[in-house]
């Protein structure tokens, strides 16, 4: 018997087959658009994506080294993190910027809102553009061990045009950017450093 539809797809049962605070996968037996059946797994995540491309005045950014348990392998990438459903994701992402970095924006704009991996997880990011920034001290969580670095903007898109960056929220972050740049939708000194790189 046909308990759910979800657009083409027959949803016949679903059982949760682990949970934890931060996510929660199910595995439904389903029948495809095709009329054959199947299985489908997906992954629930608790917390929206967060994460904040900061642009000082003399063009630098920042970036954020990690070792990433599910890739085995160190990774560069803006500060990200996650927020609470139901909660503004701009007051999320700039807690994790400040944690990460120190550092505090006065100004900031959307820059995307994107579905990640949306063939197996319901996940959603949003990506932000922050100037006007203060330095302070940084405060990671404990569990942590982050290494930041400040460099020239146009030195993070060498690194992402060579490959050296592979975290695909940094580059949806710093493309979106671009793009508004390009339609004339940031003050002219942030479009300026943007463009310029």
């Amino acid at each position: 018997m046909t308990h759910e539809t979800r657009g083409p797809w027959r949803v016949h049962s679903t059982q949760v087959e682990y949970e934890n605070p931060w996510l929660r996968v199910e595995s439904s037996k389903i029948t495809h658009p095709d009329g054959t059946p199947g299985i489908y797994g997906v992954v629930y995540i608790a917390n929206l994506a967060t994460g904040v491309l900061p642009i000082d005045a003399e063009g630098y950014t920042w970036l954020v080294g990690q070792h990433r348990y599910p890739a085995n392998t160190y990774s560069w990438e803006l500060p990200e993190g996650g927020g609470q459903k139901g909660v503004d994701p701009w007051v999320s992402a700039s807690r994790e910027l400040k944690e990460e970095t120190g550092l505090i924006a006065a100004s900031h704009c959307c820059v995307g809102e994107w579905e990640l991996s949306n063939s197996v997880t319901d996940e959603v990011a949003f990506g932000y553009l922050a100037w006007d920034l203060t330095e302070g001290p940084s405060s990671p969580e404990p569990s942590e061990d982050l290494t930041v670095v400040r460099l020239p903007f146009a030195d993070l898109l060498a690194r992402m045009r060579a490959g050296k960056i592979r975290d695909a929220f940094t580059h949806l972050i710093v493309n979106g950017a671009i793009d508004q740049a390009r339609q004339g939708r940031l003050p002219a000194p942030i479009s300026d450093i943007l463009l310029s790189a």
